[in-house]
């Protein structure tokens, strides 16, 4: 395993590195990289790393979480409060039934198998927009209206509703699952218990910190901890009651900045420095989990379904962000940053296949054609129209 982790290290890194230099988003280089070294191309990470590949890429999208809590406060959450919760469902929900639909006609699907694949290419990849985002925060680019605020939270609450709904219809067709509007009912159930768990621990760390003096770095170990516990807790108790655990871990980073806001800097410096070695491992194993193969098997009808379903979440970010206050040029710009696909059809795009859904096969083959189309599209738009679409402040470099 050391020889793979030190293969995935170094290459994700030059690959990051050039396409940085070719003044395109290291992302897509780390992907890149990903798709060469893993099992489907030079096959040169080995077994017992892709065994725990899933693992270690949650632990990454943990640690970005948890920046992006550590960047975030109450007021810029109020201030965009009203317009997350219909950017999250609005633009998903549409853009899950139009591949369904699609997939209906073009695929021959049932409606119920269409669902399985409309809300797996439905979901949004945090792992793509949250550090862009935290990335224009940093720069104060469109912080006047607090967008980058906006759609980061909008994008963590999109994959509950993705991952809501591609459970539902799977279980509607495995014969486990009966009751639609049921599961709908647990969303916002789901979405309380997980930022009511997250805060609890936050405020519990916060009380542990005034009581122990501890350094940073020791701060850091125990607050990832924590994070990682939450998410285990979400997988343990799944068959029970549904838990937003990854909003949790982003309300936790809250939490601690909205007691104690002097170790807010502190903490989102020492993840920031940790991001640059997880961004690899998270990008890297992406990218290794894509057949390239798997992705032209979809063929044109795959890339019609896929550009469908855009337009039409398009759209729905459109009608979504109406009443926001938001210029054309700002709404079009969020439109763009809506559009990556990556984290989400990495870990369940083969999961229909795995349990006999019939039409399996194509439904992984578009989630892979999902991630490479739209992850390196969606990187590059966010970068290059940020700052001709979003206000700028003066100082911002």
């Amino acid at each position: 395993m050391l020889t793979g982790l030190a293969i995935l290290l170094f290459v994700g890194f030059v690959g990051g590195f050039l396409f940085e230099q070719l003044r395109l988003p290291g992302l897509i280089g780390m992907l890149v990289a990903g798709i060469i070294i893993g099992p489907y191309g030079l096959d040169l990470l080995g077994d017992d790393l892709m065994a725990i590949s899933y693992d270690l890429r949650m632990i990454a999208l943990i640690i970005i979480l948890l920046r992006a809590g550590f960047g975030l406060n109450r007021k810029h959450l109020q201030k965009v409060g009203v317009k997350v919760l219909p950017l999250s469902i609005l633009p998903n929900v549409l853009e899950g039934f139009a591949v369904t639909l699609m997939a209906m006609w073009l695929l021959d699907f049932t409606f119920l198998q269409g669902g399985v694949l409309g809300f797996i290419v439905a979901a949004v990849s945090p792992a793509v927009v949250v550090p862009a985002m935290l990335k224009l925060m940093d720069k104060g680019i469109g912080m006047n209206k607090k967008i980058p605020v906006m759609i980061l939270s909008a994008a963590s609450l999109d994959d509950v509703f993705a991952i809501t709904f591609f459970s539902t219809f799977l279980g509607l067709y495995l014969g486990t699952q009966t009751n639609l509007g049921l599961q709908l009912l647990n969303i916002p159930l789901a979405i309380a218990i997980g930022i009511a768990l997250g805060v609890v621990l936050g405020l519990g760390l916060v009380y542990f910190f005034k009581k122990v003096s501890i350094r940073d770095s020791r701060k850091v170990v125990l607050i990832l901890s924590l994070a990682m516990f939450m998410v285990v807790v979400e997988s343990a108790l799944e068959d029970i009651v549904m838990i937003a655990s990854l909003l949790g871990v982003m309300a936790m980073g809250i939490a601690i900045v909205e007691k104690k806001s002097v170790l807010g800097p502190r903490l989102s410096n020492k993840f920031t420095k940790i991001w640059v070695f997880a961004e690899i491992f998270l990008f890297v194993l992406v990218g290794a989990e894509v057949d390239p193969s798997v992705a032209i098997s979809a063929g044109a009808v795959g890339i019609a379904v896929i550009v469908v379903g855009l337009v039409v979440r398009s759209l729905g970010v459109w009608i979504a962000t109406l009443k926001s206050g938001l210029s054309n040029n700002e709404r079009v710009f969020s439109i763009m940053a809506y559009w990556p696909k990556a984290t989400v059809q990495a870990a369940i795009g083969a999961i229909p296949l795995s349990l006999g859904v019939v039409g399996g096969e194509i439904i992984l083959a578009i989630s892979v054609l999902s991630i490479l189309l739209t992850a390196p599209l969606g990187a590059i738009v966010i970068r290059y129209y940020a700052e001709r679409l979003l206000h700028v402040p003066s100082d911002s470099s």
